[in-house]
């Protein structure tokens, strides 16, 4: 369509429907049935009736569509990518990290700090290791590269805290020692293998 035909275009050949707007009250009192009639219309019951019966049936049933958090949480999947961990190694309770620094190299948002030293018998170990969780962006990368599965991710997502200080704690990430049995592993390179108990030796007596 050309300009000169958009500027003359008859408006009255369009199929336009009309629309009954009702008379603006001017009165007080017209003004109050007009509200009065509109509240009491079936859509307000109906809106009503669907609430009250939600209601009766979590209050008196136990049904309902919402969780009990924090005591009940939903569960994530495997692959979910949250706070990480540290893995122990199961025989000895060391740390499994060698201090080979791929994560931090790896890390895109710079936020993995670690500091390594030689411990009395020239083992290289990891002095000083944090994540600045104010900083990760939880790409998983640290994750992948880590040759010994030393980190992973774990299902802790909750990270609140009042000091920036929680969000870096080594400790917070490596399993404890008493609860080294229920430590969980990840398949891949570096994995203890699901009979790793079998093929431990026992180790002779010293005569």
């Amino acid at each position: 369509m050309s300009l000169e035909q958009f500027k003359n275009r008859n408006i009255g050949e369009q199929n336009y429907k009309m629309l009954d707007i009702e008379h603006r009250p001017e009165k007080s009192w017209d003004r109050f049935k007009q509200a009065f009639g509109r509240s009491i219309k079936i859509e307000l019951f109906i809106g009503l009736a669907v609430t009250f019966g939600i209601m009766i049936r979590t209050l008196f049933r136990g049904e309902t569509h919402t969780i009990r958090y924090p005591f009940e949480k939903i569960p994530i999947s495997r692959r979910y990518r949250a706070i990480h961990e540290m893995k122990r190694l199961l025989e000895s309770g060391n740390y499994r990290c060698i201090g080979c620094g791929l994560c931090e190299k790896i890390c895109i948002s710079k936020c993995i700090a670690m500091d390594t030293r030689y411990d009395e018998n020239q083992r290289k170990e990891v002095s000083e290791y944090t994540i600045n969780f104010g900083r990760c962006i939880f790409c998983g990368y640290c994750a992948e590269v880590c040759p010994e599965l030393a980190i992973v991710h774990g299902d802790r997502y909750e990270t609140a805290s009042e000091q920036r200080a929680s969000f870096a704690l080594f400790e917070d990430m490596l399993t404890p020692i008493d609860k080294l049995k229920s430590q969980k592993e990840y398949p891949g390179f570096g994995a203890v293998s699901p009979n790793a108990d079998d093929n431990i030796k026992k180790t002779p007596l010293a005569y």
